[in-house]
Formats: structure tokens, C-alpha cells, sequence
């Protein structure tokens, strides 16, 4: 005989039964699935995109105070 008794199946049978019990309730399972894995692409896109603004930003902001300071060190020399 195998591993597992008929007892085994039956009750492993039972299981899968009170999980996915009823018709459909495998493709709606994976359809909330689906949506939960759209969301979350979505949201990392989102991030990235937050991220590279940001980081844009700062740049931009770097950027600024250099040019600044450059300035100020020509004035301090020339004036």
C-alpha cells in the first residue's frame, strides 16, 4: 500500500473542500490575486518615479548652492 491510507485522502479531500469549496471560488482567488499584484507593480512605479523626482530635486538643489558659492568666492576675489 502507499503512504497514505484512505483516511488521508479523505481527509485531505475535506480540506481542499472548505478551502475552495463552490464553483468559481478558485478564479476569484486568483482574480484578487491578479489585482493585489497590479496594485503593488503600480505602487513601485509610483515610488520610482517619486524617488527620481526627488533625487532631481536635490540635484537641481546642488546644483544651485555650487553656482552659488561660486559667486561668492568671485566677488570675495574681486571685490
Amino acid at each position: 500500500m502507499g503512504a497514505f491510507s484512505i483516511w488521508h485522502w479523505l481527509i485531505v479531500l475535506v480540506v481542499v473542500l472548505v478551502l475552495f469549496g463552490g464553483r468559481g471560488k478558485i478564479s476569484q482567488l486568483m482574480g484578487d490575486f491578479g489585482k493585489g499584484l497590479n496594485a503593488f507593480k503600480k505602487n513601485v512605479k509610483d515610488e520610482a518615479a517619486k524617488d527620481e523626482t526627488a533625487d532631481d530635486a536635490k540635484q537641481l538643489k546642488s546644483e544651485a548652492a555650487d553656482t552659488a558659492a561660486a559667486d561668492t568666492k568671485d566677488k570675495a576675489a574681486n571685490g
